[in-house]
């Protein structure tokens, strides 16, 4: 029975909610953890004194928030699809908000300063770089871009979470920066981030490039191109269109930055500030 639910599921959360298949691993792997539990009993039969019992196994908040959206989006489905009249949905339990990790421009141009451009695979981390930090971009989306996708100093990114399409605008520093790359590298594939196979650079290996300069994960650049705008003044929506998001909620974790960087001016300038 449970193989059969999982299965509809999974077919769901590919065509419905358009997941990307890492994104699917991880909801159907929750929800086998939660059958295993309870010794591959019918999910449909569990009721949510049973998932409370299973959730408490888990001290950490944040993993038990993740095997809860997994499982409260199993049991919407059922309920939605008429496969059980129990409408099972948990309350989140409340993380403290923290301050997202961000790297400032001059910690990224040290970063930078620090690549042999002399050959092109230099050329490519330099312009990897500049590119993920300059467009926002998931490192998912950055690494499928194809050169098509760039336009008129626009970059269109038709491979976002949920394949919702959005373009961003990249700084021309960026542009020059792949230009270069492309054209020392001689590449005739149509994406634009290839390994020295002349293959399609995988995530580990785009990891690892970040790693190896700024010392953090692809993702932490994108919280920087946030966090740019946070500071500089820009609007949350704006930011929120920019990275894609489809709330405005998750774009607001970026006014806790926005807070500590007003609180840091007047510390450091004001005359009160100082005492």
């Amino acid at each position: 029975m449970n193989d059969n639910l999982l299965e509809a599921f999974r077919e769901y959360l590919f065509i419905n909610k358009a997941l990307e298949l890492n994104s699917i691993k991880s909801y159907l792997s929750d929800l086998s953890q939660l059958s295993n539990y309870f010794d591959n009993r019918d999910l449909l039969k569990l009721d949510t004194m049973d998932i409370v019992k299973f959730l408490g196994e888990f001290e950490n908040k944040r993993t038990l928030n993740k095997k809860l959206s997994s499982i409260n989006t199993f049991y919407d489905f059922c309920y939605k699809s008429k496969f059980s009249n129990n409408q099972i949905n948990i309350p989140m339990s409340k993380i403290p908000q923290n301050i997202p990790k961000y790297l400032s421009f001059e910690e990224i141009k040290r970063g930078l300063d620090r690549i042999d451009r002399s050959n092109w695979l230099g050329l490519r981390d330099y312009a990897l770089i500049l590119f993920l930090y300059a467009s926002g971009a998931r490192i998912s989306e950055a690494l499928l871009s194809q050169r098509k996708d760039i336009n008129n100093g626009w970059l269109k990114i038709r491979y976002a979470k949920g394949q919702k399409e959005r373009i961003v605008p990249l700084a021309p520093i960026a542009i020059k920066a792949l230009e270069e790359y492309l054209q020392k590298a001689s590449i005739q594939s149509e994406y634009i981030w290839l390994n020295y196979k002349n293959e399609r650079l995988s995530r580990i290996s785009a990891f690892k490039i970040v790693k190896k300069y700024l010392g953090v994960s692809p993702h932490v650049l994108r919280h920087s191109f946030a966090s740019s705008l946070i500071i500089g003044g820009a609007d949350l929506r704006v930011v929120q269109d920019l990275l894609g998001h489809s709330s405005l909620e998750t774009t607001q974790i970026y006014t806790h930055i926005q807070q500590k960087n007003l609180s840091d001016t007047i510390n450091s300038y004001h005359p009160l500030g100082k005492k």
